[in-house]
């Protein structure tokens, strides 16, 4: 374990040194590019006899390291919770409206359309998945993933009003499509401790993930910052806020909370709360500490997933349907932004572009592939786990690659419409 990880570090290290002094490519991007590279050429040498074994003895130590465990259960509390603490918390909660329904409602909708969707596509390319599976590969496969987009996010001038609310959304539809994954895995037979598959089974569940884990996430954010009120030393108050992200995610998986949720919560609370808890100096230092965290578990884990690809069994068909789902995970993203956008676009002032900013930026990651990952072994479970690959390779590499031009669009067009409804306000008798 302890090796696979000082392998992991070591590789992404290098790969990120590389980017920053020949590529200038976004970090996550670039390390998940490379590290995909790397694997499809060891798995190409291979193939040909000319790696003499070192294609086996990466793949073992890759499986060792556990990509599931490493981001579920290790990395994505403090991701999460350091994504939360960096942004408004008090702008969310004025876009609270419009966040809750792209996280609850949009998420619902995708799950449904790419469930049916990726059925027909399956059958079509002669792949038998039951239904059931494919609705779980549409919950697993629904949210974007948080810190794919707030990496986006940070690099992109997007307008504060829609950055909030891509990030906002990103984080919260991240618990909440745990939580359906969840749900609907119970359904399909293979939820573990959550087997009930009935509907009164399914809303226990939902309610005792997703509302315990923002209750218990708003408690664990606020004890938190009493603590660190009540003292002023940087190093026992990072030391609080990293036992509070770490003990706070151990501790709602053994309650059977939604510890994604909670992290959320906890990281919003700390941001609402900062300049009170935190004196100056110590506020700078702290926020240092998370964001130097949080950008280094970012070019881990997107390396890690650029080199997971060692560990996709390569079949024909598996890929065509990941390719063929690549069009089917954009239409529904479109649609089920553009459907509730209906909803909140007068009340927030939202423009035109943010449905084609919110569907294009809407990018899967770590989240998506440790789900599938995590699936018990079936006779679907390599057609989901590689067309699950196909699609996220292709919106690292593709949307995030793409993605700027279209925020710069958004963002002048925006201020455009601003400028235009301002004059004719001055016009006004």
């Amino acid at each position: 374990m302890l090796t696979a990880f000082a392998v992991l570090l070591t590789l992404s290290a290098l790969l990120a040194w590389a980017n920053e002094r020949w590529v200038k490519l976004p970090s996550t991007v670039a390390v998940t590019l490379a590290g995909a590279a790397a694997s499809i050429l060891l798995i190409v040498l291979d193939t040909a006899g000319w790696t003499f074994g070192v294609k086996q003895q990466a793949t073992q130590l890759w499986e060792t390291l556990d990509f599931t465990a490493f981001v579920l259960n290790g990395i994505l509390s403090l991701l999460l919770f350091a994504g939360a603490m960096s942004l408004d918390a008090e702008f969310m909660v004025r876009l609270k409206a419009g966040i809750l329904t792209f996280a609850g409602v949009s998420t619902a909708i995708s799950t449904i359309l790419i469930g049916f969707a990726s059925w027909g596509v399956f059958h079509l390319v002669g792949l038998d998945v039951p239904f059931i599976w494919a609705l779980l590969f549409g919950a697993l496969l629904s949210p974007t993933d948080p810190v794919a987009v707030l990496d986006m996010l940070k690099r992109a001038k997007v307008p504060k009003k829609i950055e909030t609310l891509i990030a906002g959304e990103s984080l919260f539809n991240d618990g909440v499509g745990v939580v359906f994954f969840i749900v609907i895995a119970a359904a399909a037979g293979v939820g573990g401790v959550h087997a009930d598959a009935s509907l009164t089974g399914a809303l226990i569940v939902f309610v005792q993930e997703a509302l315990g884990g923002i209750a218990f996430g708003f408690v664990l954010g606020w004890v938190t910052y009493l603590l660190c009120r009540s003292i002023d030393a940087v190093s026992v108050e990072i030391l609080l806020t990293l036992a509070a992200v770490i003990g706070g995610y151990v501790l709602a998986a053994e309650l059977g909370l939604s510890g994604p949720l909670a992290m959320v919560v906890a990281g919003l609370v700390m941001s609402a709360g900062k300049e009170r808890a935190f004196s100056y100096g110590t506020r700078e230092r702290i926020e240092g500490f998370w964001e130097t965290l949080d950008e280094v578990l970012n070019i881990l884990l997107f390396a890690f997933i650029g080199l997971d690809v060692l560990l996709t069994p390569i079949v024909g068909a598996n890929v065509l349907a990941g390719v063929l789902m690549i069009v089917v995970a954009l239409v529904a993203r479109f649609l089920s932004v553009a459907a509730p956008m209906a909803l909140v676009r007068r009340k927030d002032g939202y423009g035109p572009w943010t449905v084609r900013v919110l569907t294009w930026g809407g990018l899967r990651g770590g989240i998506a592939i440790s789900l599938s990952l995590g699936l018990p072994p079936s006779p679907y479970r390599t057609t989901l786990v590689t067309a699950t690959y196909v699609v996220v390779l292709f919106t690292i590499a593709v949307q995030g690659l793409t993605v700027m031009p279209l925020v710069r669009r958004a963002a002048a067009a925006e201020a455009e419409a601003a400028g235009t409804a301002d004059n004719a306000e001055v016009a006004r008798p």
